[in-house]
C-alpha cells in the first residue's frame, strides 16, 4: 500500500515490486530465492501476489484488464491499516457457509492459495513445455514473437562464437524511425547474471541500436541493473513470465477459454 502511495496512486506489478523492495530494504539474497524449481517467479513476487489478492479482497486496491493496480482511496492513511484485521476480514469473506463449521484457518488460506495459484500454474506448465524443445525451436519461437510483435526482417543466426547473439530484426516507431535490433534467447531453468548481459553487450557492440535477452528463466538483480547500466548499449529484457504473457497475447500455443455463465432474472418474469 506505501508502494502505491509512492508511485501516485497506481503502477503495474513491476512498478510496485520495485517500489516495495525499495521501502522494505530487502537485500539481492532474498530477491533471489526462486518461488519453485522453474523459476517463472521469485519467492518474493509470490508472496506479493499473495498480499495484492488479500488486498483487493479487503477493497482497498483493484486491477484494470491492462494490468495497472491502483488504490480505491489515494487519501488512505496507511499507517493506521491493520494487517491482522485484514486477514481475519478476508478469511471471514472466503469462509465456506455455516454448515462446514469444521473449516480450519489453513483450509481458508489454502483457498485464497488456490486463486494465487491458478493465475501462475499455466505459466509454470508452459515454460515446463517450451524447456523441452529443441533449442532452435525456441529460437524459431523467438523470431515468431518479434513478429508478431510488430518486428520486419527478422532472421534467426544461431552462429557459434558470436557472443550469444541469436538472431536480428528491425523494429519501426509509427512507420518512420526504426531501430536494428539483436536479441539472444537463453532456454533456462535459473536465473541470467550480469556477466551474460555484459557479454551479450560486447557482441553487439557498434552492431545493433538495441539489445533484447529473452529467458525462460528469470533476471538477477545485477543483471538488470547491468542492463540499463548509463552509458552503455540499453539491453531490454524478457523474462519467463514476461515471455509466457506474450504467447498468451498473441495466441501462440496458449488457448484462452471464457466459460459462459447463465443466469435467471425471476424479477423479469415477475413484470412480464
Amino acid at each position: 500500500m506505501e508502494a502505491l502511495k509512492l508511485l501516485g496512486g497506481s503502477g503495474s506489478i513491476d512498478e510496485i515490486n520495485e517500489k516495495v523492495y525499495e521501502v522494505a530494504g530487502y537485500d539481492e539474497e532474498v530477491l533471489e530465492i526462486p518461488h519453485d524449481e522453474n523459476g517463472v517467479q521469485t519467492k518474493v513476487e509470490y508472496r506479493l501476489a499473495w498480499a495484492r489478492t488479500y488486498l483487493k479482497k479487503y477493497g482497498l486496491i483493484d486491477n484494470s484488464s491492462r494490468g495497472v493496480w491502483a488504490l480505491i482511496d489515494n487519501e488512505i492513511d496507511t499507517s493506521k491499516l491493520d494487517a491482522d484485521q485484514i486477514l481475519k476480514t478476508v478469511r471471514e469473506l472466503t469462509r465456506k457457509p455455516k454448515t462446514d463449521k469444521k473449516q480450519t484457518q489453513k483450509e481458508l488460506d489454502s483457498e485464497i492459495e488456490e486463486e494465487i495459484e491458478d493465475q501462475i500454474d499455466w505459466k509454470e506448465n508452459l515454460i515446463s513445455v517450451i524447456l523441452k524443445i529443441e533449442p532452435s525451436a525456441f529460437e524459431r519461437l523467438c523470431q515468431r514473437i518479434l513478429r508478431e510483435s510488430g518486428f520486419v526482417q527478422v532472421e534467426v543466426t544461431g552462429k557459434s562464437g558470436d557472443g550469444g547473439i541469436d538472431g536480428k530484426g528491425i523494429v519501426r516507431l509509427n512507420g518512420f524511425l526504426s531501430f536494428h535490433v539483436f536479441f539472444q534467447s537463453k532456454r533456462y531453468k535459473g536465473s541470467v547474471g550480469s556477466g551474460d548481459i555484459r557479454d551479450f553487450r560486447g557482441a553487439m557492440q557498434g552492431r545493433a541500436d538495441k539489445g533484447l535477452f529473452i529467458t525462460t528463466g528469470n533476471f538477477t538483480r545485477e543483471a538488470i541493473k547491468e542492463a540499463t547500466r548509463d552509458g552503455a548499449p540499453p539491453i531490454d529484457l524478457i523474462d519467463g513470465e514476461l515471455l509466457c504473457d506474450k504467447l498468451k497475447e498473441f495466441n501462440l500455443g496458449v488457448k484462452t477459454e471464457l466459460i459462459e455463465e447463465v443466469s435467471v432474472n425471476a424479477e423479469w418474469f415477475s413484470k412480464i
